[in-house]
């Protein structure tokens, strides 16, 4: 995350593409022309411009009769640009100067901005291509026939009166002069964004707030650094990136082995957790890559709680299913548990608290199961050695290895590979604590009797066949309702 570090003040920090103005025989240095402070008073008029708010740190300041300017060549055109206090002091002060090459006439002209704080620049030397007096401090421009465009990023800008000073001058092999007869056309804007080109594709502009000090920062990934998250010299390479990206996704093919033993014990229902679990990890973690390789399928909070949610659920529906409650109780919790892990994530989808809490909540489920059976049935449950040996305690082993990577390994840095691991972890552990099929009881209950309306009908059947007189009764007779 990239701090304020500078408030824009003259001479502080300031973004740039354009390079510093050069001699007319094409010299890298600059000119070094004295300068020295007018002894006349001038009044030169001042252009003030319209503000129009769009946003939090994002306005945009309008010049009337504008945004093409000219710009005289016997005096200064002046603009006036007001920061107000708080509400623009934490974003990021663009300047834009485009020169409209066609109005040069020919001439070999440089159009010459200085933006300066508090007051304007005034200079006795007009061929002055420096905005720095002995008492004043200012950012410089420079646009002409070669370099056409130039723009000026001020971040965390000094709240008050910034005046954009523009002068023309024409290059001789003397230096710059007065320019004669030759207006030039500037194409002038001036905005307040909150980040510097929104962070690029490698970072994220986010709206903070420090000792009651709210300003815009770019949060870069990636390895991407820089006020605007334009610094590769730490950037991670597309290969990196792409290996980052199929281990996070195919890490989650791990969830397989746990669905068909599921299907296989006919627990469908946490089958279909896990199937959402899987699903929705592997495209979260497609959607949640920086850089250039990201795939989504829809919105990146809506796969992120469905991401964590389905983790939640994998684990309180397995730790349930261990406790072999009655289905009717089984049934509640699972809907319950749900309802309220949906709940927590809606507050902190970040907390460690989220995953430990339904664990710890499940276990104390299970163990209350287990102690009652135990106790009814007077030897430990479950009661073969086998199922410890080969199943619950493996389990619990790679169950708590993955708690204990995801709560105090995993960091920024080790993600990508940290985070894949904990997934097969899981998904393992799944597969080993998922109890077998339950075995159908042998003891077959007393039939259960039919009620008929209140009545029964007595018919004898060897009277229906005929072979004996209606006149004698039978005891043996068949009685149907």
């Amino acid at each position: 995350m990239n701090m304020p570090h500078s408030f824009g003040s003259a001479g502080g920090l300031a973004l740039g593409d354009s390079p510093p103005p050069t001699s007319p025989n094409d010299t890298k240095h600059p000119l070094p022309i004295p300068v020295t402070l007018h002894t006349e008073e001038r009044c030169w008029p001042v252009r003030p411009t319209l503000r129009n708010e769009l946003d939090t740190f994002s306005v945009h300041f309008y010049i009337f009769f504008g945004p093409n300017v000219s710009v005289p060549p016997d005096r200064p055109a002046v603009f006036v640009i007001n920061l107000l206090p708080v509400l623009d002091s934490g974003g990021v002060l663009n300047l834009e100067l485009r020169l409209n090459v066609s109005s040069l006439c020919g001439e070999n002209v440089t159009v010459f901005g200085c933006l300066n704080h508090g007051v304007p620049l005034t200079s006795g030397d007009n061929t002055s291509v420096t905005c720095e007096t002995e008492s004043l401090a200012g950012f410089l421009l420079s646009v002409n026939a070669t370099a056409s465009l130039s723009r000026l990023r001020i971040p965390y800008p000094q709240t008050g009166s910034w005046y954009l000073s523009l002068r023309s001058l024409c290059a001789t092999e003397h230096g710059f002069e007065p320019c004669t007869n030759v207006t030039a056309e500037v194409y002038l804007r001036a905005y307040l964004s909150p980040c510097i080109n929104d962070c690029g594709i490698y970072g994220q502009c986010k709206l903070l707030r420090t000792n009651n000090y709210l300003y815009a920062a770019c949060e870069c990934k990636a390895g991407w650094n820089g006020w605007g998250c334009t610094d590769n010299a730490e950037a991670f390479s597309y290969g990196f990136q792409l290996l980052s990206t199929l281990l996070l996704c195919l890490s989650n093919v791990m969830f397989v082995p746990p669905v068909a033993i599921a299907v296989r014990s006919h627990y469908l229902l946490e089958a279909a957790v896990y199937i959402f679990t899987m699903f929705f990890s592997t495209f979260y973690h497609a959607c949640d890559q920086p850089g250039i390789v990201v795939f989504c399928i829809m919105e990146y909070d809506v796969l992120q709680f469905c991401d964590f949610l389905g983790s939640l659920m994998s684990v309180w529906v397995t730790v349930i299913a261990m406790a072999r409650l009655q289905p009717i109780v089984k049934q509640v919790l699972y809907l319950l548990g749900a309802m309220l892990l949906s709940m927590a994530l809606q507050m902190d989808r970040h907390g460690l608290w989220n995953l430990l809490g339904p664990s710890l909540f499940a276990l104390g489920i299970m163990a209350v199961a287990w102690t009652a059976r135990t106790i009814r049935r007077r030897h430990c449950y479950p009661p073969t050695w086998k199922r410890w040996a080969f199943y619950l305690c493996p389990g619990a082993l790679i169950a708590a290895a993955a708690v204990l990577l995801y709560a105090f390994v995993e960091t920024e840095e080790n993600y990508f590979y940290i985070h894949s691991i904990w997934h097969l972890l899981i998904a393992g552990s799944v597969g080993f604590l998922l109890p077998p099929r339950a075995k159908p009881s042998r003891r077959l209950g007393p039939l259960p009797r039919r009620k008929g309306c209140g009545y029964q009908l007595c018919i004898n059947e060897q009277e229906e066949l005929g072979l004996v007189d209606p006149a004698v009764a039978s005891i043996n007779s068949i009685c149907t309702s």
